[in-house]
């Protein structure tokens, strides 16, 4: 099957990936029990012949578990023919999680990564949750110092605000930022977008599809197992569960009159974003990634593209796309360089 998966630049620093990715997460944590390596490495092997290179994992996904799959999935000649992003910071020591930016364990989990994957350099390296206790320069120091090594090629943040970018940035070129963005996330494109043009920062956009609620719409957490942490995140809970359901129903609508599916619809908006931005769906059915990269071919024109946004905007929107707990980009400030004591 040839493919149809278009190559863009990602950022301004000559990495170059497929124009949308693969999120890998849900293969192993977080939504259900892991699924069978055999079939999952089958499927990383369809996307990749497909045209899908750009794979995204972390060492949180299990924990540990997702980036030892990938690394499997990589045997027999596929390391070369992809772009491998994993990410660092969320710490699972003595069962307690904690985000850490510190030297010391940015150095200590990349070198745990290229262990679990095999590989002996990483291609894009993000920080995955920002450690408040610590400078971004200092963390953004040692991931220079691990670029000079030879160890990752690219460094990229996750969930960060505007000013740490642009600080992160000043210290060595920020490649990728990695940020959730759909047609009902929206609260990015303020200032982090901006920023991201601005520095010629590629952006990756994560859950493009809504955690799934734009394949299936409200009936998706009927059929979530107990262990699937999107039963728990506020959007995807009675009242606003309900709420959300008529942008479902919207979406649905137009997706009917353009002739392709409701979550091959929210996919296409993302890639009409900007030739800057890569989605990474994630997946664990070919049927389902097939699917996805048809996507590509869905033209939208400014009036659907309005008429979408619309309707599925922040403020249309019922519910946090997290539990008050996590961290993300509104929580992603680092006290100042001065402070630091090493």
């Amino acid at each position: 099957m040839a493919s149809q998966v278009p190559r863009i630049k990602l950022g301004s620093q000559g990495l170059e990936v497929s124009a949308q990715g693969l999120g890998c997460m849900g293969m192993s944590a977080f939504y259900g029990p892991p699924k069978p390596d055999s079939d999952m490495i089958a499927l990383i092997h369809h996307a990749v012949d497909r045209g899908i290179t750009l794979l995204d994992t972390s060492d949180i996904y299990g924990p540990f578990t997702n980036e030892i799959l990938v690394g499997k999935a990589l045997k027999d000649g596929y390391r070369d023919k992809v772009e491998l992003a994993t990410k660092f910071g969320i710490s699972f020591a003595d069962g307690k999680r904690e985000i850490r930016g510190d030297p010391a364990y940015v150095r200590a989990a990349c070198e745990a990564s290229l262990k679990r994957l095999d590989v002996g350099c990483i291609d894009l390296y993000y920080q995955h949750r920002i450690d408040t206790r610590v400078p971004i320069e200092v963390t953004i120091g040692e991931l220079k110092k691990l670029v000079e090594e030879g160890k990752i090629k690219y460094i990229g943040l996750s969930e960060a605000s505007a000013s740490t970018i642009r600080r992160a940035h000043a210290v060595h070129p920020i490649t990728a930022v990695q940020l959730e963005w759909s047609l009902w996330s929206r609260d990015v494109e303020e200032e982090i977008i901006p920023t991201c043009r601005e520095l010629g920062i590629g952006i990756v956009a994560y859950s493009p599809l809504g955690r799934g609620f734009f394949s299936s719409g409200p009936k998706l957490v009927e059929g979530l197992e107990d262990n699937d942490f999107r039963k728990h995140l506020p959007r995807f809970q009675g009242e606003n569960l309900e709420h959300n359901k008529t942008v479902f129903e919207k979406v649905s609508a137009i997706a009917e009159r353009k002739g392709c599916t409701t979550s091959q619809l929210a996919l296409a908006w993302v890639h009409h974003q900007g030739d800057d931005v890569c989605p990474i769906p994630g997946t664990t059915k070919i049927e389902n990634l097939n699917q996805n990269i048809g996507a590509l071919t869905v033209k939208l024109t400014s009036e659907e593209l309005a008429e979408l946004e619309g309707f599925a905007a922040d403020d249309v929107v019922k519910g946090d796309r997290y539990q008050s707990a996590f961290a993300t980009w509104k929580t992603s400030e680092t006290p100042p360089l001065s402070s630091w004591k090493a």
